[in-house]
């Protein structure tokens, strides 16, 4: 399992992550895919500090908002070249 990390500025500092910065964390099964997803994220201006880890994240509570999302959930983040 390999996860997909990227700070979303564009829905940091406000809604549930008010007064923080908005982590969106997507679940991959295998590297192949991971790299889809890294490879769209960088393709969005939002999306900053991309990265591929292969161990889960964690993030202090008090400082971002996390979000764990997985191809159910956002299924196009999964399709080559989407965005």
């Amino acid at each position: 399992m390999y996860y997909v990390t990227m700070t979303d500025n564009c829905m940091s500092g406000w809604g549930m992550a008010e007064g923080k910065k908005n982590k969106l964390v997507l679940i991959c099964e295998n590297m192949k895919e991971a790299m889809i997803v890294e490879r769209n994220a960088n393709n969005r201006n939002e999306m900053t500090y991309v990265n591929i880890r292969s161990t889960k994240p964690y993030y202090d509570s008090d400082r971002y908002l996390t979000q764990f999302k997985t191809k159910e959930d956002y299924p196009k983040w999964y399709t080559e070249n989407a965005f």
